[in-house]
């Protein structure tokens, strides 16, 4: 009785073994391509692809093995976006990674099953790009920042910092369809602190000119730059025209405040790529988009830069240098 017990645990054993190995190998990364979806150019300053990839080769997908990277960029041309997503579809890719609305949306009329992820989106819900944040719905997941009361929260810094300040420049696209709602937060924000808003469009990289003009000819006492991959391929260009001209500027980039920009306040961007590689690993292993919620950041970043400060003649205030969470010397 005791031999045939322990035939039968072992036979039991014997044929769980091969079980247990294919279920290993399931688990296992395969070969996978992924596309990249964007608005702006290869060198724009919220390109944060090494946190993306290091997360990707912690969770086994390495670039070159078993992970192809495809790359497309508008080069801040948006009409260019719907025969680039297109492209993408045509080589095959499992996954398309965005960041922005505008990509998001030209992906999402490319395809209906090709999983989209979302770097960071200004509203997913409102911008229809996602049915709720709980249950996407459809292909696409990401995560959704939190655009109109982040930039309204730049004005209140930015009289905080410069309390003479009286009228602020907002460049902003028209053509992306979130910034509408997003100054016209941002001019609620002004009025409580009795500034006024000049808007100021940016339609294609051409009309970065104009706005340049503008602040040359001194008729803004601050700006703030919205964010929108067009318009950060051309972020740099607008913070050193701001101050060689002794005009405040804050963005939406740490990259850019760190680079000589005066001010930046936003979510952490390195954690918004590493998130969206968290899900597309998700994703390469099966699991659908549509059931992955759309997730909004917790961790934000307030940086400034007390060489720039200084030459605006600008004293920080210490209970803004207190909240900061990087000050640059």
């Amino acid at each position: 009785m005791k031999t045939r017990v322990h035939l039968a645990v072992l036979a039991g054993l014997i044929f769980a073994l091969p079980l247990a190995a294919e279920a290993q190998r399931s688990q296992e990364p395969k070969s996978a391509k992924i596309g990249f979806l964007l608005g702006g150019t290869p060198s724009s300053p919220t390109m944060e692809f090494e946190p993306f990839k290091q997360t990707l080769r912690e969770k086994g997908w390495i670039e070159g093995q078993n992970l192809a990277l495809e790359y497309r960029y508008a080069q801040g041309y948006y009409e260019r976006l719907p025969a680039l997503a297109r492209e993408l579809i045509g080589l095959g890719v499992d996954a398309i990674v965005t960041e922005g609305t505008p990509p998001t949306l030209a992906a999402m009329q490319a395809t209906k099953t090709v999983p989209i992820v979302v770097a960071a989106s200004a509203d997913s819900v409102g911008s229809g790009l996602v049915g709720s944040l709980a249950r996407p719905g459809g292909n696409v997941t990401g995560s959704s920042i939190f655009q109109s009361e982040i930039s309204a929260k730049r004005i209140e810094l930015l009289k905080e910092t410069a309390p003479h300040i009286e009228r602020v420049a907002v460049v902003y696209n028209p053509l992306n369809r979130v910034q509408e709602p997003t100054v016209v937060a941002i001019e609620a924000a002004a009025r409580r602190f009795k500034i006024r808003i000049q808007r100021l469009a940016v339609r294609a990289p051409a009309d970065v000119d104009a706005v340049l003009h503008e602040i040359t000819l001194h008729k803004v006492d601050a700006v703030t730059v919205m964010e929108d991959q067009m318009i950060n391929s051309q972020a740099l260009r607008i913070a050193n025209a701001a101050l060689k001209e002794r005009v405040p500027a804050v963005f939406g980039l740490s990259s850019v405040a760190a680079a000589g920009g005066f001010m930046s306040y936003a979510p952490s961007r390195l954690d918004l790529w590493r998130r969206a590689a968290e899900l597309t690993d998700k994703i390469l292993r099966g699991a659908k988009p549509g059931d992955l919620p759309v997730e909004q950041p917790t961790t934000f970043e307030l940086v400034i830069t007390l060489k720039t400060a200084k030459a605006l003649g600008i004293t920080i205030p210490q209970s803004i240098l207190l909240r900061a969470d990087r000050v640059i010397e």
